[in-house]
């Protein structure tokens, strides 16, 4: 299979742009299918491409740590950040396109995922103490704070929709897409995050961004663990449905 076949056959099997921000709709989805179907020409496997994923984002991460954040500095790691997050997605879709899709994959992905979001903002406090010149040392426990957020929101989203689909199956039909939807849930979207990193050098501007993001997890947080509570808490829909006709027929 040639590079534009590959491409072809894996935008025929995309996952559905419902529930997620417009970045990974428009952005890092694309980029992921781009590189899959590089990645199927090169030969590669989607472990080996969830590998390169943890590579590059790691090193992103150890650049953050341990170098001065000079205006140079960020668009690199913006660059290899954006990069590890659009392999994350390429290894899925490659899966996909081999019919190789498994749990062994699934769980190694997330594994990568969420080592990185630990690593992310591990990375931005020791960025702080050695380089930044904070008003408060109170300020160092945002990006724990931080970290505390997106991984609970990460592995909320996941468990509630696993759960979910264990107790009411697939949904029926296809709802449409929802732009406002989309560019409310663009403060959560990881792939945001990267970009701020543009300005790690204007310390100034990258706290203020990482600040903002920081306030919209911690904002939103509470919001979504209660509507995935709800979620969980109530009959399965093939069970309310069931209730429903018999109530019409009383």
């Amino acid at each position: 299979m040639d590079f534009s076949s590959a491409l072809r056959h894996l935008s025929e099997a995309q996952k559905p742009g419902r529930g997620v921000s417009l970045y990974t709709r428009f952005v890092n989805r694309p980029a992921g299918r781009l590189l899959a179907a590089a990645a199927h020409r090169a030969g590669l496997t989607p472990n080996q491409v969830t590998a390169t994923s943890a590579v590059v984002t790691s090193t992103a991460l150890v650049a953050i740590a341990c170098c001065r954040p000079v205006p140079a500095l960020g668009p690199w790691v913006a660059l290899a950040l954006v990069l590890g997050f659009a392999l994350d997605s390429a290894d899925g879709q490659l899966a996909r396109l081999h019919r190789t899709a498994g749990p062994t994959g699934e769980w190694t992905d997330h594994v990568v995922d969420c080592g990185k979001l630990l690593g992310v903002h591990a990375a931005v406090l020791i960025s702080f103490y050695r380089f930044f010149d904070l008003p408060h040392q109170a300020l160092l426990l945002a990006p724990l704070v931080f970290q505390f957020s997106a991984v609970l929101l990460f592995f909320g989203g996941i468990l509630t929709e696993q759960l979910r689909g264990r107790r009411a199956g697939p949904e029926p039909g296809h709802r449409p897409l929802s732009t406002v939807r989309g560019m409310a849930l663009l403060p959560l979207d990881y792939g945001l995050l990267c970009l701020t990193f543009a300005f790690l050098g204007h310390r100034q501007v990258f706290f203020a961004l990482y600040a903002t993001l920081l306030a919209a997890h911690a904002a939103l947080l509470p919001a979504f663990l209660v509507k995935w509570y709800r979620e969980l808490s109530g009959r399965p829909a093939a069970e309310r449905s069931r209730a429903l006709a018999w109530g019409r027929s009383a």
